[in-house]
C-alpha cells in the first residue's frame, strides 16, 4: 500500500535556514513550498512567491513515524527571494 506523506523539506527556500522535521518555525503552502516563519512574516508578507497561496504551520511528524517515512534531504533555495 502506498502512503502519500508531506515531503518535510529541510530548509527555508528564502534564507536557507535549517528546518528540521520537528521545527515549529516551518511554514508550507498547498504545494509544500517551505519557508521559515520569519521569512513568511517579514519578507513574503504571507504570500507564497511560487504559487501565490497562503502559508500554514507545517505539521510535526512523530519520531516513530519518521523512521518509516523520513523527511526529505533535498534542499530547495530560490535564486531571488523578494
Amino acid at each position: 500500500m502506498r502512503v502519500d506523506v508531506l515531503e518535510l523539506r529541510p530548509n527555508c527556500e528564502c534564507c536557507d535556514i535549517d528546518l528540521p522535521p520537528d521545527s515549529r518555525d516551518a511554514r508550507i503552502c498547498t504545494f509544500e513550498c517551505t519557508f521559515c516563519a520569519r521569512c513568511v512574516d517579514e519578507v513574503l508578507e504571507g504570500v507564497c512567491p511560487n504559487c501565490g497561496g497562503n502559508f500554514v504551520p507545517r505539521p510535526i511528524r512523530p519520531p516513530t513515524t519518521l523512521e518509516r517515512h523520513p523527511a526529505s534531504t533535498r534542499r530547495v533555495v530560490r535564486d531571488r527571494c523578494p
